[in-house]
């Protein structure tokens, strides 16, 4: 199996170009992770880039294979959300391991952040929200509020049902319907 370095994927994720697309669906953009990275992703599900935790580039270099390309390469697919468990994870030891990771760029620190955004755990997002109120970024904080407020509301991120196999209840239809939220979509 093929893997990139860390570094690599660092680079990539980080470059000034690539910023546009993070939130966006681009099919250009998930093509190019997947000729590039796909097999260090399928790595980074077996649990084989441990090596990568020793530095604080590579641990977050994890966590964005595990977190942001899953969702690249998964589009509509359970397998966009499966690895969200081990990235929480992954994040909470970068936490612990790297406190100088609080030095670092907001968006580097963002994208430590979000697989507790992505949690469907209440306490978890109440611990996110610490987080995020410490990093001081209004945009950052809209989104997480966001979130906990549909975790909040269902315990669950409803638009993730028909992926997960799950029956939604009839407010949750209600809510994929007509909810207000553009990350949702």
């Amino acid at each position: 199996m093929k893997r990139v370095p860390a570094k690599e994927v660092y680079d990539f994720w980080f470059d000034e170009k690539n910023k546009a697309y993070w939130f966006e669906q681009n099919e250009e953009f998930d093509r190019e992770i997947r000729r590039r990275f796909y097999e260090t992703w399928e790595a980074a599900r077996q649990g084989l880039l441990y090596e990568w935790r020793l530095t604080y580039e590579g641990a977050l270099a994890e966590i964005i294979v595990l977190d942001q390309f899953s969702r690249n390469l998964n589009r509509g697919t359970m397998l966009s959300y499966t690895q969200d468990r081990m990235a929480l994870i992954l994040s909470q030891n970068l936490i612990e391991q790297y406190p100088e990771y609080k030095n670092r760029p907001k968006d580097e620190i963002n994208f430590i952040y979000l697989p507790w955004m992505h949690s469907e755990s209440k306490e978890i997002h109440q611990q996110a929200e610490k987080l995020y109120i410490d990093l001081d970024d209004k945009e950052a904080i809209k989104y997480m509020e966001q979130h906990k407020e549909i975790i909040d509301r269902f315990g669950r991120y409803p638009y993730r049902n028909e992926a997960m196999g799950r029956t939604s209840t009839a407010e949750e239809m209600d809510f994929i319907r007509n909810n207000r939220f553009d990350f949702t979509k």
